[in-house]
């Protein structure tokens, strides 16, 4: 993966890309925003008389029909339903974001806070700094004394001593008198400038001043930065290096977060055998929860991977009740349809209202969710494909842990880019494919998807630096057409 390139919003690059034409105003500041609700805009012209543009052979699209939604009753030892009417990503997201809980904030030691989001307002109980103290290395001295100073007619001072940090300082200087003084140490009553070291000839008992700061340079006084009352950390800010300076400060070894969400991992499938089992054929490795805890705690989460759902009712019912007791939310893993699934629609309609439905997206269309045991945990269901699972995580899951952290931007922020090469998309599904972004020599972006489809699709997604997106009423992006990249970038 290439580096991050100042901006955060894509990469550089070595593709030579300059035989594309830059001049269409892609990822300039006249380009249009793009967001999760941006319209892509292909080279395609949009519908006329003349008739719509053509759909591809993708097989026949679902029907939008049955709009009104019936809740599924409790289980009766029937299957569940597998799906319930189409729906666009939008509505699928949205309720998962109306349901996610608010975790109550902790109380964490401040190293442990680091990344998460204050959840208090912390006063200062004290000034800072606490007393008047030089800002450099160099000499205390009374501004009045050294105002008319030059290179050429330098004006000597009596140096009375040193003050380092963490001594004492003499309580004053009078007239024609300097103190040596270090970064830090305390300054002496009667002082009101600090001359740096580099603008005199530092000597030990007389020195020549060779230049005059005006009064208050080079000097902290009591209160400057923090005063008793003032607020230090406001709720809502992160908590970084810098605030955790702060807050040491002013004295706080704990403060209160928003902490991380816990997010339990878990993974169904007869095929499925653990990293350290050699499959025989016909068997598959568990990749997904290793991938998929990964992302979570990529997004800010305490994730952890409860690894494969036995196969028998009650121990996987048992495994799924533990995690929903232990877990803000948790996260299934598996292929959403046919027998082998079954049990598990039937173990989670035992625990709560769960639905599985079609959403209008490619890949992963297979989308369940659900609030089941006593607290009514979320729980969120992708499709076992890897390459669907981690799509559907960062579709649904991401966003979802941001929200439970208290983000403001839920979600990654994306660019406009030129497409290097023609694009298919199928009609009414919205298309996340894995791509390759980076800077055009002219500037802006130039986006092409990874692999000729011959790679195994694992290697083709390690190799991938975004998401392209392709709206559901877009078809066809030809070569040189602008479309709408989502940068994946590590802890974005």
């Amino acid at each position: 993966m290439n580096g991050q390139d100042s901006t955060g919003g894509a990469f550089d690059g070595q593709r030579d890309t300059a035989q594309l034409d830059i001049r269409q105003g892609l990822g300039h500041p006249g380009a249009p925003a793009a967001g999760r609700d941006t319209q892509v805009v292909g080279a395609p012209p949009p519908p006329t008389a003349a008739g719509p543009v053509p759909r591809p052979q993708s097989g026949p699209l679902p029907s939008r029909r049955g709009a009104g939604e019936e809740p599924i009753p409790a289980a009766t030892g029937e299957r569940p339903p597998l799906s319930e009417p189409v729906r666009t990503v939008e509505r699928h997201l949205d309720e998962i974001l109306a349901a996610v809980p608010q975790p109550d904030p902790i109380e964490l030691a401040v190293l442990d806070a680091q990344g998460l989001l204050c959840a208090e307002e912390v006063v200062s109980q004290r000034a800072l700094p606490a007393f008047d103290q030089a800002a450099l290395d160099g000499y205390a001295a009374r501004s009045e004394d050294v105002v008319r100073a030059t290179v050429e007619a330098p004006v000597e001072l009596a140096v009375v001593g040193e003050s380092v940090a963490g001594a004492d300082a003499p309580s004053s200087i009078g007239p024609g008198l300097a103190l040596k003084v270090s970064a830090g140490a305390m300054l002496p009553s009667g002082a009101d400038v600090v001359v740096p070291a580099v603008w005199t000839d530092q000597g030990p008992v007389r020195v020549a001043v060779q230049a005059g700061p005006p009064a208050g340079s080079y000097v902290r006084r009591t209160g400057d930065d923090v005063a008793p009352g003032d607020p230090a950390v406001q709720i809502g800010t992160p908590i970084g290096p810098a605030q955790i300076s702060l807050l040491a400060a002013v004295g706080r070894e704990r403060v209160l977060v928003r902490p991380r969400p816990r997010i339990a991992v878990v993974c169904a499938g007869s095929e499925l055998v653990d990293v350290g089992t050699v499959p025989a054929p016909g068997q598959v490795v568990d990749v997904n929860s290793y991938a998929l805890a990964a992302a979570a705690r990529d997004a800010g989460a305490d994730a952890y991977r409860s690894g494969i759902l036995p196969s028998d009712k009650r121990r996987m019912t048992e495994v799924i009740e533990s995690q929903l007791l232990r877990s803000d939310l948790v996260l299934i893993a598996g292929t959403l349809s046919g027998s082998r699934f079954d049990m598990v629609q039937e173990v989670l309609a035992e625990l709560g209202q769960m639905r599985f439905r079609q959403v209008t997206m490619h890949p992963g269309p297979a989308q369940g969710f659900g609030r089941l045991g006593r607290d009514e945990v979320p729980v969120i269901c992708v499709p076992g494909e890897p390459v669907a699972a981690l799509v559907s995580f960062e579709v649904f899951v991401r966003p979802a842990i941001r929200l439970m952290l208290g983000k403001r931007q839920l979600f990654r922020r994306t660019v406009q880019a030129i497409a290097g090469q023609s694009l298919i998309s199928p009609l009414g599904y919205r298309q996340y494919l894995h791509g390759t972004v980076m800077r055009h020599p002219d500037g802006g972006y130039v986006v092409e998807p990874v692999g000729d489809g011959t790679e195994a699709l694992l290697a083709r997604m390690a190799r991938a630096n975004c998401l392209i997106v392709i709206d559901e009423d877009v078809t066809e992006v030809a070569a040189g057409g602008l479309v709408t990249v989502m940068p994946l970038l590590l802890g974005g």
